[in-house]
């Protein structure tokens, strides 16, 4: 069974910074895409940004120039440097993982971290 463990979420004043990690353990071959989503209350889980094994990103547009995705592949670890936030940015951030064991890739989820932005 693989895990993701979320740290790092928490209350911050708008133009704050907060940095989430999220480190992937267990039984695995290797990991391809890692990324981070996000749930507002009242509204679906939407995309944050993406990292790939080989260092390729995607984000959102509403985060772009705010927030940058980073991964430590020795470590199974993937980060999230949230700039600049704002109270929009406030949510549930949940990790996300696809996870190659032999040759079938399977989705974990971490169990998700409260970002709250406010004043």
């Amino acid at each position: 069974q693989v895990q993701l463990v979320e740290s790092g979420g928490g209350l911050v004043q708008p133009g704050g910074s907060l940095r989430l990690s999220c480190a992937a353990s267990g039984s695995m071959s290797s990991i391809n895409d890692m990324g981070w989503y996000r749930q507002a209350p009242g509204k679906q889980r939407e995309l944050v940004a993406v990292i790939t094994s080989g260092g390729n990103t995607n984000y959102a547009d509403s985060v772009k120039g705010r927030f940058t995705i980073s991964r430590d592949n020795a470590r199974n670890t993937v980060y999230l440097q949230m700039n600049s936030l704002k109270p929009e940015d406030t949510a549930v951030y949940y990790c996300y993982a696809n996870v190659v064991k032999r040759t079938a890739k399977y989705d974990y989820w971490g169990q998700g971290t409260q970002v709250t932005v406010s004043s």
